[in-house]
Protein backbone atom coordinates (compact mmCIF):
# COMPACT_ATOMS: atom_id res chain seq x y z
CA UNK A 1 0.00 0.00 0.00
CA UNK A 2 1.72 3.68 -0.63
CA UNK A 3 1.75 5.91 1.51
CA UNK A 4 -1.38 8.36 -0.36
CA UNK A 5 -3.05 5.18 0.12
CA UNK A 6 -2.37 4.92 3.77
CA UNK A 7 -3.59 8.07 4.49
CA UNK A 8 -7.02 7.29 2.78
CA UNK A 9 -7.09 4.32 5.23
CA UNK A 10 -6.84 6.15 8.88
CA UNK A 11 -5.96 3.45 12.00
CA UNK A 12 -8.81 2.57 13.70
CA UNK A 13 -9.65 -0.14 16.51
CA UNK A 14 -13.28 -1.85 16.75
CA UNK A 15 -14.50 -1.61 20.45
CA UNK A 16 -18.26 -3.43 21.05
CA UNK A 17 -18.52 -3.28 17.62
CA UNK A 18 -17.88 0.22 17.18
CA UNK A 19 -15.17 2.04 15.38
CA UNK A 20 -12.44 4.08 17.13
CA UNK A 21 -10.01 6.04 15.90
CA UNK A 22 -6.37 5.77 17.02
CA UNK A 23 -4.42 8.54 17.74
CA UNK A 24 -0.84 9.30 16.31
CA UNK A 25 1.88 8.27 19.29
CA UNK A 26 4.05 11.23 20.67
CA UNK A 27 7.61 10.92 20.36
CA UNK A 28 8.23 9.77 24.40
CA UNK A 29 5.39 7.08 23.34
CA UNK A 30 7.48 5.76 20.64
CA UNK A 31 10.90 5.82 21.77
CA UNK A 32 9.25 3.86 24.97
CA UNK A 33 8.12 1.22 22.37
CA UNK A 34 10.76 1.19 20.09
CA UNK A 35 12.82 0.81 23.63
CA UNK A 36 10.76 -2.25 24.55
CA UNK A 37 10.45 -3.94 21.23
CA UNK A 38 14.43 -3.90 20.46
CA UNK A 39 15.04 -5.55 23.92
CA UNK A 40 12.39 -8.03 23.19
CA UNK A 41 13.15 -9.18 19.63
CA UNK A 42 16.59 -9.21 20.67
CA UNK A 43 15.73 -12.02 23.15
CA UNK A 44 13.31 -13.63 20.68
CA UNK A 45 15.81 -14.05 18.01
CA UNK A 46 18.59 -15.24 20.37
CA UNK A 47 16.04 -17.79 22.07
CA UNK A 48 13.63 -18.33 18.97
CA UNK A 49 10.44 -18.87 21.48
CA UNK A 50 8.09 -16.47 19.62
CA UNK A 51 7.21 -13.03 18.00
CA UNK A 52 7.19 -9.86 18.40
CA UNK A 53 4.50 -6.87 16.90
CA UNK A 54 4.26 -3.08 17.48
CA UNK A 55 0.95 -1.14 16.56
CA UNK A 56 0.94 -1.19 13.12
CA UNK A 57 -0.54 -4.93 13.63
CA UNK A 58 -4.47 -5.52 13.58
CA UNK A 59 -5.45 -8.36 16.64
CA UNK A 60 -8.78 -9.55 15.26
CA UNK A 61 -10.23 -11.02 19.11
CA UNK A 62 -12.54 -13.63 19.57
CA UNK A 63 -14.80 -11.95 21.02
CA UNK A 64 -14.60 -9.27 17.82
CA UNK A 65 -12.54 -6.42 18.93
CA UNK A 66 -10.09 -5.35 17.09
CA UNK A 67 -6.98 -3.64 18.16
CA UNK A 68 -4.28 -2.30 17.54
CA UNK A 69 -1.91 -2.39 20.76
CA UNK A 70 1.07 -0.49 20.91
CA UNK A 71 3.08 -4.07 21.53
CA UNK A 72 2.33 -7.77 21.90
CA UNK A 73 4.17 -10.87 21.83
CA UNK A 74 3.16 -14.03 20.78
CA UNK A 75 4.45 -17.19 21.75
CA UNK A 76 6.08 -20.08 19.39
CA UNK A 77 3.44 -22.54 20.47
CA UNK A 78 0.59 -20.06 19.80
CA UNK A 79 2.21 -18.48 16.52
CA UNK A 80 -0.82 -20.28 14.23
CA UNK A 81 -2.71 -17.07 15.49
CA UNK A 82 -0.55 -15.58 12.94
CA UNK A 83 -1.59 -14.61 9.50
CA UNK A 84 1.06 -12.87 7.94
CA UNK A 85 -0.70 -10.72 5.53
CA UNK A 86 -3.25 -9.57 7.18
CA UNK A 87 -2.83 -9.46 11.24
CA UNK A 88 -3.50 -11.75 14.19
CA UNK A 89 -6.72 -14.12 14.60
CA UNK A 90 -6.35 -14.47 17.80
CA UNK A 91 -5.44 -14.19 21.46
CA UNK A 92 -1.63 -12.91 21.98
CA UNK A 93 -0.04 -13.89 24.92
CA UNK A 94 1.20 -10.74 25.87
CA UNK A 95 -0.18 -6.58 25.18
CA UNK A 96 1.48 -3.52 26.17
CA UNK A 97 -0.09 -0.20 26.17
CA UNK A 98 1.63 2.96 26.83
CA UNK A 99 -0.68 5.61 28.02
CA UNK A 100 -1.02 8.81 26.47
CA UNK A 101 -3.78 12.02 27.75
CA UNK A 102 -6.56 10.81 24.93
CA UNK A 103 -6.09 6.88 25.73
CA UNK A 104 -5.47 6.15 29.28
CA UNK A 105 -8.79 6.03 30.72
CA UNK A 106 -9.81 3.65 28.20
CA UNK A 107 -6.29 1.45 28.47
CA UNK A 108 -6.63 0.89 31.77
CA UNK A 109 -10.89 -0.06 31.81
CA UNK A 110 -12.24 -0.83 28.70
CA UNK A 111 -9.21 -2.70 27.06
CA UNK A 112 -7.93 -4.09 30.39
CA UNK A 113 -11.33 -5.71 30.81
CA UNK A 114 -11.07 -7.18 26.81
CA UNK A 115 -7.88 -8.47 27.09
CA UNK A 116 -8.74 -10.00 30.13
CA UNK A 117 -11.78 -11.63 28.81
CA UNK A 118 -10.12 -12.88 25.98
CA UNK A 119 -7.52 -14.62 28.13
CA UNK A 120 -4.25 -12.44 27.44
CA UNK A 121 -1.69 -14.04 29.65
CA UNK A 122 -0.16 -10.70 30.58
CA UNK A 123 -0.69 -7.05 30.56
CA UNK A 124 1.10 -4.30 31.34
CA UNK A 125 0.17 -0.89 31.33
CA UNK A 126 3.13 1.60 30.76
CA UNK A 127 2.29 5.61 32.31
CA UNK A 128 5.32 7.74 30.75
CA UNK A 129 4.70 10.42 32.77
CA UNK A 130 5.06 8.70 36.20
CA UNK A 131 7.70 6.27 34.27
CA UNK A 132 5.95 3.44 36.21
CA UNK A 133 4.93 0.07 34.37
CA UNK A 134 2.09 -1.45 36.24
CA UNK A 135 1.79 -5.36 35.05
CA UNK A 136 -1.35 -7.65 35.19
CA UNK A 137 -1.20 -11.57 35.23
CA UNK A 138 -4.34 -13.54 34.16
CA UNK A 139 -5.07 -16.34 36.76
CA UNK A 140 -8.56 -18.12 36.31
CA UNK A 141 -9.65 -15.55 33.75
CA UNK A 142 -8.96 -12.77 36.04
CA UNK A 143 -6.37 -10.29 35.53
CA UNK A 144 -4.75 -9.92 38.74
CA UNK A 145 -2.07 -7.10 39.65
CA UNK A 146 1.54 -8.64 39.67
CA UNK A 147 3.60 -5.60 40.53
CA UNK A 148 3.99 -1.73 39.59
CA UNK A 149 7.43 -0.56 38.58
CA UNK A 150 8.55 2.86 39.03
CA UNK A 151 11.90 4.57 37.97
CA UNK A 152 12.68 6.85 40.67
CA UNK A 153 14.58 10.27 40.34
CA UNK A 154 17.38 11.75 42.35
CA UNK A 155 14.58 13.85 43.79
CA UNK A 156 12.52 11.26 44.86
CA UNK A 157 15.01 8.95 46.05
CA UNK A 158 15.97 12.00 49.04
CA UNK A 159 12.94 11.78 50.69
CA UNK A 160 13.24 7.57 51.15
CA UNK A 161 14.70 5.46 54.31
CA UNK A 162 17.79 3.02 53.07
CA UNK A 163 14.86 0.23 53.79
CA UNK A 164 12.55 1.89 50.43
CA UNK A 165 15.67 2.29 48.47
CA UNK A 166 16.58 -1.11 48.91
CA UNK A 167 13.22 -2.20 47.92
CA UNK A 168 13.01 -0.54 44.22
CA UNK A 169 12.94 -3.01 41.77
CA UNK A 170 15.09 -2.07 39.01
CA UNK A 171 14.05 -4.53 36.18
CA UNK A 172 10.49 -5.74 34.93
CA UNK A 173 10.59 -9.21 34.53
CA UNK A 174 8.25 -10.07 31.43
CA UNK A 175 6.67 -13.09 32.61
CA UNK A 176 5.48 -14.58 29.48
CA UNK A 177 9.34 -14.61 28.45
CA UNK A 178 10.86 -16.63 31.32
CA UNK A 179 14.36 -14.98 31.64
CA UNK A 180 14.00 -12.09 30.18
CA UNK A 181 13.80 -8.73 32.52
CA UNK A 182 13.71 -5.50 31.41
CA UNK A 183 15.87 -2.16 32.56
CA UNK A 184 13.38 0.86 33.83
CA UNK A 185 16.34 3.10 33.10
CA UNK A 186 16.53 1.32 29.42
CA UNK A 187 12.54 1.87 28.87
CA UNK A 188 12.70 5.56 30.05
CA UNK A 189 15.84 6.51 28.94
CA UNK A 190 14.48 9.50 27.22
CA UNK A 191 13.74 11.31 30.72
CA UNK A 192 16.12 10.52 33.29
Amino acid sequence: MAINERLMYPSYEIIGGEKFMAPAASPTHGSIIGRLYSIILNYLETTDKGYVFTDNTDIHFPDGSLFKPDLCIVTEKNSAIIDWLRGINGVPDMVVEVLSKSTQKKDRTIKKDIYEANGVREYWIVDPYMKAISVYILRDGKFFPDDDYILFDANDLEFMTDEEKLAIKHEVPVATLDGLKVPLKFIFKWGY
